[in-house]
């Protein structure tokens, strides 16, 4: 379905990222995984339209994404879960969830949208009325992940969900995540905490000084002790950190 074709994007005159080839197909769920600073944001965002690729080519089935301006990429499927979460704090909760649904088709199913995301995340329905400011981190992270859904994405794009949450509450969010994949949503996600990342994914990337240095299963990567070492924060007795 998604398709990363040799991209390179550049922040000014400096290269963010390079070279840099991913795909992701019809209801899988992929991660990206990688040290601070590896351009894992960079990358996820430029899928979601807010950076513009310097060359090579996104393609989401047939549609070559790099054609299109930043506010259509939402249009063809895309919607982004951003870093920090980004709502609208003094609004309510039902205000953040139908901004994600102000497109025609989106808006057409708005009720049956709310009623999905109300089933997931029950604590939403209790609080919809309240300004969004008012709940935890961890219930601002369901409004977030909620508004994506509410465009009706295929392919969601998650940015460091777990930040800043309980390790309680980021195992319920990454529950949800996993069924929200299995009622068939694809998922990208960018994560900071490997062994959990890993452990929902089918297919992993990971990403270093903007390129991709090693992708496959999870059991392949964690088969490698240069790849535990290095980048995904795993140490095995023997091992020499």
């Amino acid at each position: 379905m998604l398709r990363v074709e040799r991209i390179c994007v550049h922040y000014g005159a400096a290269p963010a990222l390079w070279d840099v080839s991913l795909h992701v197909s019809a209801g899988e769920l992929v991660c990206i995984v990688g040290p601070n600073g590896a351009g894992k944001s960079t990358l996820i965002n430029t899928i979601a339209g807010l950076n513009r690729v310097t060359s090579g080519a996104l393609m989401l089935g047939e549609c070559d994404l790099t054609r299109l301006p930043a506010h259509r990429f939402c249009g063809q499927g895309v919607a982004i879960v951003p870093e920090g979460r980004r709502l609208f704090t003094s609004m309510t909760v039902r205000e953040n969830l139908e901004l994600g649904s102000l497109l025609p088709g989106a808006k057409a199913g708005r009720r049956a949208s709310l009623e999905r995301v109300g089933d997931l995340f029950p604590v939403l329905r209790l609080n919809l009325d309240r300004p969004a400011g008012m709940l935890s981190g961890g219930q601002q992270q369901m409004v977030a992940i909620a508004r994506a859904l509410m465009a009706q994405p295929r392919l969601l794009l998650l940015d460091e969900p777990s930040l800043g949450l309980a390790p309680m509450i980021v195992s319920e969010l990454f529950q949800t995540i996993r069924r929200i994949n299995a009622e068939g949503t694809a998922v990208l996600l960018v994560e900071q905490n490997v062994a959990l990342a890993l452990d929902l994914s089918a297919r992993a990337y990971v990403l270093e000084e903007g390129r991709i240095v090693a992708e496959g299963t999870p059991d392949a990567l964690f088969a490698r002790p240069e790849l535990r070492r290095a980048y995904l924060g795993v140490g095995i007795a023997g091992d020499v950190l």
